[in-house]
């Protein structure tokens, strides 16, 4: 099943050609009255109640859960993938010598804390080398072993867009006795995903790309074995009995149950929740595995055309449905995405990809349009990398 064009929903002018919601995703219009009438609640905060600092929380962690089949206690608010990523390196366990397992170019939020606890144990960060035939299940499933305490990984390089089965890696991972931590920012929203299925340890997103959402909130969900874990900070708000205002300063040792322990401080966002969760409610309503059809037309269109122009690609069966890498070669301009930008198009440039990542706003014209320009720019028809 596919969608018809939603761009009626977003704030998208008609001679604009944006592709790049790898990079931020446009606003939805609900989404940005949601956050305006957000706003206007510091207005008058006098008719704040220590209710509202929990029930928008409550009712955005199962929004979460619902998304991406998981249960709302183990749904923790963040403000970042570092931030989750740093809750993870806190909580896993590393022994000297040990592996932790990334992804050659892997983006850098899941790389440095990984560096650091490395070398804080005496472990050894492993990075796998990006694989010729774009095949990262195969070689993650090759370095997996016995001596594996972590493995850390997106669900599709944030570059192209190439896949990781991550139900077969998670597999292999628990058989080893290791620790499965997921940066699913390049993911959720867009490409279907399900706890029960996967497994994984920690499972950490930000709300801004596919989730629709604002800038500065995110999401992680926590397998069972870490929901007794020790958070990063400590705040207020995540202790037992923080609904009681009056008795706050009754310290407890005890936590909130669940994952809730991991909660950002001030995750209370009076503007931000209400955004994000507009925007959840959205994707749940046009469903996941549809938006991933939707947009794999179109990253099937782009496949097309860049092989008539002599372009590589990232494969349709080594890829993520809503994002695609092109291998433009050593000719391409080295600001060949602010050249585009001056003709209105939009995409980023990644490593050695032109990443290009539509949404349910583009439409086959945007494809045509792209390529089109990118001829022009590059003042090449054929760019194959030899």
């Amino acid at each position: 099943m596919n969608l018809r064009s939603q761009r009626d929903l977003f704030e998208i002018p008609e001679d604009i050609v944006y592709l790049n919601c790898a990079y931020m995703s446009p606003q939805l219009r609900q989404v940005r009255e949601a956050g305006e009438r957000a706003v206007s609640r510091k207005s008058r905060p006098w008719e704040l109640t220590p209710d509202d600092f929990f029930e928008d929380v409550e009712e955005i962690r199962a929004l979460f859960a619902q998304l991406v089949g998981g249960d709302a206690d183990g749904v923790a608010i963040v403000p970042s993938v570092s931030y989750g990523i740093s809750v993870a390196a806190a909580n896993v366990s590393v022994g000297e010598a040990e592996k932790i397992v990334i992804l050659e170019d892997q983006f850098p939020s899941n790389v440095y804390a990984w560096r650091a606890l490395a070398e804080q144990c005496g472990a050894r960060l492993i990075t796998i080398p990006r694989p010729e035939d774009f095949d990262w299940t195969r070689v993650l499933l090759e370095e997996i072993d016995a001596e594996t305490a972590v493995v850390a990984v997106p669900n599709c390089h944030w570059t192209d867009g190439s896949l990781v089965d991550l139900a077969r890696v998670g597999e292999s991972v628990r058989e080893a006795g290791a620790a499965l931590v997921v940066d699913g920012i390049q993911s959720l929203g867009a490409h279907p995903f399900d706890v029960s299925e996967v497994r994984p340890d920690f499972l950490i997103a930000a709300s801004y790309k596919w989730l629709l959402g604002p800038y500065g909130v995110g999401f992680m969900h926590v397998g069972e074995e870490y929901r007794e874990g020790n958070p990063i900070e400590h705040n207020w708000i995540n202790r037992r009995g923080s609904q009681d205002f009056s008795g706050l300063a009754d310290y407890q040792e005890a936590f909130q149950p669940g994952a809730r322990r991991y909660d950002v401080g001030e995750r209370s966002n009076f503007a931000l929740l209400p955004m994000a969760a507009e925007a959840l409610r959205q994707l749940i309503d046009w469903e996941v595995q549809t938006i991933s059809e939707t947009i794999g037309t179109l990253t099937d269109l782009i496949e097309e055309k860049a092989k008539e122009h002599g372009i590589g690609t990232i494969p349709k069966e080594r890829r993520a449905r809503h994002m695609i890498g092109l291998m433009l070669g050593p000719d391409a301009p080295d600001d060949l995405a602010t050249q585009l930008t001056t003709h209105n198009v939009f995409v980023s440039v990644r490593g050695e990809s032109v990443r290009v990542s539509p949404h349910l706003y583009n439409t086959e014209r945007d494809v045509e349009l792209f390529f089109e320009i990118l001829e022009r720019v590059t003042g090449h028809s054929e760019l194959r990398k030899d």
